[in-house]
């Protein structure tokens, strides 16, 4: 078994590391301080090919795989997690799912755009009244000749208040539960759609967060993606990458902390000796290493279930349950290991302890995801209440 990178995805790695360093780290403070979303930035990003690392050449992307998506992300979130965030709602909730599932009018319409970063995606699913029960959505879709009607509001939407295209999830059929759903290519310029309100966030702050309104929005039938009801599916398939590809974010920010913790404890003096070699600042340090490792092992895992077949749930669900809580830990570790300076935000630990927090909470938060592995380890019987 070699987990060693293969060369293309090392080349990638290598390259979003010099850009991320040289491009996004001057303004990374600023992002959390002001919430500032860097647009120039997420342009750049496109034109050097890592907003479209999965999508297919004749669409502007590279063609690569599930792991060299999450090598970009990875990279992306050591200095800011919060647009790590960003470019995986854009890139893998919206472009790659579109590109999945959606019909080749749309491919050809929106992918290319998506891909250079001329247009910011997002995925609208949660709403007010539905977070993990997902499938109770109430923004309705009716179908009126050649058009949908969308009605409705959706809440907690990364890349909400920026975005310019839309994957929404609407009822068709409201009688049919989960059998009702559907998913819709939405532009933000059309009428009736609004953000309501741009949200204040603990962390993540310059991912953009909003709530977003749909009030008589028209959209064309071959906005449809995938079939009428059958919308579950793409959401489901959509989720289980997600989780994987997204585990990336709490493996970058427990490698950066494991790596200012290490720098400190060589250089830091206490008591005539480096605080390296007393033996409780090691045992920090080894445990850091061996969640980052074993977050790394899972969601290689994760990225190789979900290439095979994107309906894969278990494995994708550990991963990401175990990496996001592990990043906590590991932020908070690195935090005392550095003392009084690791409190201060002269350094980033803190923000990376706040933005840590959020991946134990989207995606599914960490006891959704635990069902979902307990559910299918148990098997048929125990998939419901």
């Amino acid at each position: 078994m070699d987990l060693s990178l293969p060369a293309a995805e090392t080349a990638l790695q290598e390259g979003t590391r010099q850009f991320v360093r040289k491009e996004l780290a001057p303004v990374a403070d600023r992002m959390d301080r002001e919430d500032y979303f860097p647009r120039d930035l997420f342009h750049r990003l496109g034109e050097h090919g890592f907003l479209g690392v999965t999508l297919p050449e004749n669409y502007g992307g590279l063609g690569q795989s599930y792991l060299a998506q999450a090598v970009v992300l990875e990279e992306i979130a050591r200095v800011s997690p919060a647009l790590a965030l960003s470019v995986g709602a854009h890139s893998n909730l919206c472009a790659d799912n579109l590109c999945r599932n959606a019909s080749e009018g749309l491919r050809e319409r929106y992918l290319p755009d998506l891909a250079r970063g001329a247009a910011v995606g997002a995925l609208a699913l949660t709403e007010p009244g539905a977070g993990s029960d997902a499938v109770s959505i109430a923004t309705r879709a009716e179908r009126h000749g050649g058009t949908y009607v969308l009605n409705g509001t959706k809440q907690f939407i990364t890349n909400g208040p920026v975005a310019d295209t839309l994957l929404v999830y609407a009822k068709t059929d409201p009688g049919a539960g989960a059998h009702g759903v559907s998913a819709f290519v939405v532009p933000a310029k059309s009428p009736g759609f609004s953000v309501s309100r741009s949200l204040d966030k603990m962390g993540m702050r310059g991912s953009p967060t909003g709530e977003l309104s749909f009030h008589d929005v028209e959209v064309p039938a071959d906005h449809l993606v995938g079939t009428e009801n059958h919308g579950v599916a793409v959401m489901m398939s959509g989720l289980n990458v997600e989780r994987a590809v997204l585990a990336a974010i709490p493996v970058g920010i427990m490698e950066e902390c494991l790596e200012r913790a290490l720098d400190y404890a060589r250089e830091r003096e206490q008591f005539g000796r480096k605080i390296g070699r007393f033996e409780l600042i090691q045992e920090k340090l080894a445990n850091m290493e061996a969640r980052l490792e074993a977050s790394r092992l899972l969601m290689y895992r994760a990225l190789l279930a979900v290439a095979e077949n994107t309906r894969s749930a278990r494995a994708s669900a550990t991963a990401l349950t175990f990496a996001s809580e592990a990043s906590t830990q590991t932020a908070l570790d690195a935090i005392q290991v550095l003392g009084g300076y690791g409190y201060m935000r002269d350094l980033p630990l803190e923000r990376l302890a706040r933005d840590a927090k959020l991946l134990e909470i989207g995606a599914g938060t960490s006891e959704i995801r635990r069902l979902i592995v307990a559910r299918e380890l148990l098997g048929p019987g125990f998939d419901a209440y």
